[in-house]
């Protein structure tokens, strides 16, 4: 446990430095959202019937999740570059533990998701939406939000250490922008009829999106009538969804990285 801390710290610290060299990738990571939030919030908001500020306040806590679920995308360019250029082999030829590099590079995604979050809830807040559930009820929120996050890190990082090219995962992390589509991020699913009704209720970014309207008292975290499993219960959904994910991608990325490219 302890080399595994160790090692792990050692590669979050490269991470970080990393990220520190590339202020074009953060300043896309940070204003992204925020172009997003005012795009639906002012230009969706107005065609849809829900009134302008019950929008903004369903819309705040999905686009937070749909920022979350970009773990995947994130993980997947960042594990496909290191493998590509070398690093990783680098890294194991070295004496330490085979989690360590996943676990260092899901760390230092989620510190930066961490920071990159309060940017979009302080505009968020400025457009009208409120946690009405009070300081408890955002903590939570914002533990599912990370929770997840990391969750998505490490299916990015096993995606990306199968990609093939960097180029490859690149056009792959872009393609999961329809993900938060076929979910409760930006619309109510109760709209929907038959089977894409219960796609996007199943979809764990429904969960997320849902749970963290729950705890912060918003519109929308109530379950519609005839609500699948996740979308009645979205903060049991939405951790559950995040353990079974790790469960299954975090043995399944550390023996990817041992293996190295076939």
């Amino acid at each position: 446990m302890t080399t595994l801390l160790s090692d792990g710290g050692a590669v979050l610290i490269r991470q970080l430095q990393k990220a520190r060299h590339a202020p074009a990738l953060l300043v896309l990571t940070q204003t992204m959202p925020l172009m997003m939030l005012l795009f639906f919030g002012y230009v969706f908001g107005s065609a849809l019937s829900m009134p302008g500020a019950e929008y903004r306040e369903f819309l705040v806590p999905g686009l937070l999740a749909a920022t979350a679920a970009n773990g995947l995308m994130t993980g997947m360019f960042t594990a496909a570059q290191d493998a590509h250029r070398g690093v990783m082999d680098r890294f194991r030829t070295l004496p330490m533990s085979r989690t360590a590099v996943p676990l260092g590079q899901t760390v230092a995604d989620l510190l930066t998701t961490a920071v990159s979050l309060v940017p979009v809830m302080l505009v968020g807040l400025a457009m009208g939406w409120r946690t009405e559930n009070g300081l408890p009820g955002a903590l939570g929120a914002f533990g599912v939000l990370l929770l997840f996050r990391f969750a998505t890190a490490w299916v990015g990082t096993y995606l990306g250490l199968l990609s093939r090219s960097e180029e490859a995962a690149g056009q792959l992390g872009s393609a999961t922008f329809v993900l938060p589509m076929l979910s409760s991020a930006y619309l109510p699913t109760d709209g929907l009829t038959g089977w894409l009704r219960t796609v996007a209720e199943w979809n764990p970014i429904s969960a997320v999106a849902t749970a963290v309207r729950a705890l912060c008292g918003n519109t929308g975290g109530e379950a519609a009538p005839g609500a699948s499993w996740p979308a009645a219960h979205p903060v049991a959904g939405a951790v559950l969804w995040s353990l079974l994910l790790l469960a299954l991608f975090v043995p399944l990325a550390t023996r990817r990285f041992a293996r190295g490219r076939d």
